[in-house]
């Protein structure tokens, strides 16, 4: 058991290349015990862009309703102070820096990161670029070892909790990204069943192998969602895959599929300076 969290802590779950579909149709108790499953846009089609916007407060979001947070461009769950449009309602917290991470760092957060697609490889310069501004990042060896990435994060957690520190946890899951595999499945991770141009491509494969790895996912990361039950938790997807809509496959090109993600937020204490108290 993870113990709770300060209560300005914070919990953003992407859940890589999960279908909203998927999400609604799954049995995921923990991730939809967080609030209402929004059906939202991402602000991009893959992943380096996608959480690029994200960092800098551009979450997902549905355009066409008045409500604060679910349509960031209404209000911001994180407004960086300066760029962009001051929205309608009122932003959750305002953050001064190059994106969320360095905002949150210099209101005493400590910043854990860990990603598992291949844009989050640190030996990289993209992977480099989506991880400077955490404190500590780790990418698990592979793509989907969600129990290693939970693991990591409940150790940092437990340190940062010796300091009455509050922390802002990011998990980027690899297990929902194409070819939609988690340890111990009774498929092999080849051959992919969403291949762009793929000539043996299967919706129905796609469709069964990701609902098993949201709930193989779901079940791992319910120690880590519980300890942040009293903290900020939000969950996402960071883009969508095309199953043979329109005859289009995977994702990194327009389609309603691939932008249609699920977003699911509770808000807890806001941000504040802060100073971490001594290790006891």
């Amino acid at each position: 058991m993870i113990d709770a969290q300060h209560p300005s802590s914070i919990l953003f779950i992407t859940l890589d290349s999960c279908r909203y579909d998927t999400f609604v149709q799954t049995d995921a108790p923990s991730l939809k015990s967080i609030g209402p499953v929004h059906r939202a846009y991402a602000p991009a089609a893959f992943t380096y862009a996608s959480h690029c916007a994200m960092f800098m407060g551009f979450t997902p979001g549905n355009p066409y309703v008045r409500e604060p947070y679910i349509n960031p461009k209404f209000a911001k769950i994180f407004k960086m102070v300066g760029p962009g449009f001051t929205g309608g309602g009122s932003e959750f917290v305002s953050l001064e820096g190059r994106n969320i991470l360095d905002g949150l760092r210099r209101l005493g957060y400590l910043t854990l990161g860990t990603g598992a697609v291949d844009w989050f490889d640190t030996s990289t310069d993209t992977g480099r670029q989506l991880s400077v501004d955490f404190d500590r990042f780790y990418r698990p060896p592979l793509m989907w070892d969600i129990q290693k990435q939970v693991d990591w994060t409940a150790s940092q957690l437990a340190q940062a909790k010796a300091r009455n520190q509050p922390v802002l946890a990011f998990i980027n899951v690899g297990e929902t990204h194409s070819p939609y595999y988690h340890a111990g499945a009774s498929w092999s991770p080849r051959p992919d069943p969403c291949v762009p141009f793929g000539q043996d491509n299967n919706a129905d494969e796609c469709r069964r192998r990701q609902s098993a790895c949201l709930r193989f996912v779901d079940a791992a990361l319910k120690p880590i969602i519980d300890a942040f039950s009293g903290s900020t938790t939000i969950a996402c997807a960071d883009h969508g895959d095309a199953w043979g809509e329109d005859g289009l496959w995977e994702h990194g090109v327009f389609h309603e599929k691939i932008f249609e993600v699920p977003l699911l937020f509770r808000l807890g204490q806001k941000p504040q300076p802060m100073t971490p108290g001594p290790v006891t």
